[in-house]
């Protein structure tokens, strides 16, 4: 027997004292360390990662924790229930994030409440077998054949638990996800082992860039036995498929080399800068939507729509430029009665937590905001918005501060001027994206980094600012999280 192996009298001892809810439990949460196993018991699926080396006292230890049967932990495996959260605190831990999650959903729903689950499903998975009986993880699996649920596609369980106002199990949802956000931004994935490695639909998160990870723990049980964490052995993580690699990619600098780079999404609701800025991004390589004049529900829609795509996952960087009248923490479209889109939630749409497409990859932001003063602003009404399970007030006194929360990988250019300006010249082009499309479509200007051209922007605008009347005068605002050096084009 190698190091590895747990002793079969001792798997026999812990099957023999678990029900039946309790090994359906154990099956899905090793799902994904022996997909070729998908149909096995619990006694052949145990046997059979033992066989191959990847189960262990700690694994098992792991295992009995999750199913909350710590009288065996303590009788069997002669540790405390302390020592395992403790061992799962330092990352030793051999199930993924994602089947945790299922299980402790499934822990908190009623048996009425599955059911109408499998009614609501009845609209996406026509096919699917609907039986009655059916427990919320046999309803996971189903749906993870069908391709409509994974660990970074949960769109629709989280629909589904809006239905039946289980907001509470949303929450749940997101705080996975802003952890797996946190994981991958330190490079360390929660969890990582081989088998998870070559099969990308199943790992948590696929962090665009990393490589060559190795997962080896060991540790001590109380009883003095090793609990060693079976080896994963070098992991490389899938890289984007976006092409052959024509230059070096620098450890300190964003990969941009997709073709096309990413997609530049423009919402121009006042009408004069559009054109010239799609000229500008589909020059520099950008897939370009462009949208003119858009109200509140329709901008919503269209947000909502782009950050689902599936072609973030190919590209490189993603880029929004909205033009719109607004106050400093909203946007107002075309709507006659002021609502207002809180700015707050257009960059949630595209943060790695709401789309994780664009995990690690930077996103930028360009808005022009035409300042409608308070006193002309008409009463506001309550914006239901899709993707955030909550009314958003959006005539709240929101200090500038919180429409940029530290989520990484955000560049966020906001150019505030009064309404004034737009209505005394009604065809006049915004000077702060005038300025902007001038330095990148400038062949030397191009290939300084972000925050170099952004200075430049900046010193164009405060120069235009000395030449004109103080209520014409452009208020310039960057607040950034880029972890490396961006560059647009080629150096």
């Amino acid at each position: 027997m190698t190091r590895c192996e747990v002793p079969a009298s001792l798997i026999h001892q812990i099957e023999q004292e678990l029900d039946k809810e309790e090994e359906e439990i154990m099956v899905f949460l090793c799902r994904d360390l022996a997909p070729d196993l998908a149909t096995a018991d619990l006694r052949e699926l145990l046997v059979a990662l033992n066989e191959r080396e990847q189960l262990s006292f700690l694994g098992l230890s792991e295992l009995l924790y999750r199913v909350k049967r710590f009288d065996l932990l303590r009788r069997i495996l002669k540790t405390e229930k302390a020592t395992v959260e403790a061992n799962l605190a330092r990352c030793f831990r051999i199930i993924p994030a994602y089947r945790v999650l299922m299980v402790e959903i499934n822990e908190n729903l009623e048996k009425e409440e599955v059911g109408s689950l499998v009614f609501l499903l009845r609209d996406y998975a026509p096919r699917m077998k609907m039986a009655k009986d059916k427990s919320f993880l046999a309803l996971v699996i189903d749906l993870e054949k069908l391709n409509l649920v994974a660990p970074n596609q949960l769109d629709l369980i989280e629909d589904c638990f809006r239905n039946i106002h289980r907001i509470d199990l949303i929450r749940k949802i997101q705080n996975y996800k802003h952890e797996a956000l946190l994981s991958s931004l330190h490079s360390q994935p929660v969890y990582v082992n081989a088998l998870q490695a070559s099969l990308p639909n199943l790992s948590l998160i696929d962090p665009p860039y990393n490589s060559g990870i190795q997962n080896m723990n060991t540790g001590k049980s109380e009883n003095g036995e090793s609990l060693i964490l079976a080896a994963a052995g070098p992991v490389h993580m899938s890289i984007q498929e976006s092409g052959a690699v024509s230059h070096k990619v620098f450890d300190d600098q964003y990969r941009m080399q997709s073709q096309p780079l990413g997609i530049c999404l423009i919402i121009d609701c006042i009408g004069n800068d559009a054109d010239v800025l799609e000229e500008t991004f589909r020059g520099l390589g950008y897939d370009v939507h462009c949208h003119r004049y858009l109200n509140m529900n329709t901008m919503n829609q269209t947000l909502l729509e782009v950050a689902r795509l599936q072609k973030h996952r190919s590209c490189d960087s993603f880029v929004c430029i909205l033009v719109s009248r607004g106050t400093p923490q909203s946007i107002f479209c075309t709507d006659h009665t002021f609502s207002g889109f809180p700015l707050e939630q257009i960059k949630k749409y595209f943060t790695a937590d709401s789309c994780p497409e664009l995990l690690g990859k930077p996103k930028l932001f360009f808005i022009q905001s035409y300042i409608v003063p308070e006193n002309e602003q008409e009463c506001t009404s309550l914006l239901e918005v899709d993707g955030n399970y909550e009314k958003i007030i959006t005539n709240a006194k929101i200090p500038w501060k919180v429409t940029i929360p530290q989520v990484a990988d955000i560049f966020w250019s906001h150019c505030k001027v009064d309404v004034s300006t737009i209505e005394k010249f009604p065809s006049s082009s915004s000077y702060y994206l005038h300025c902007l499309a001038e330095i990148l479509s400038s062949p030397h200007k191009r290939k300084l980094s972000i925050l170099d051209i952004h200075t430049e922007l900046n010193r164009k605008v405060y120069e235009w600012n000395k030449t004109t009347d103080p209520s014409q005068q452009y208020s310039l605002l960057l607040q950034h999280t880029l972890r490396k050096k961006l560059f647009l084009s080629s150096t």
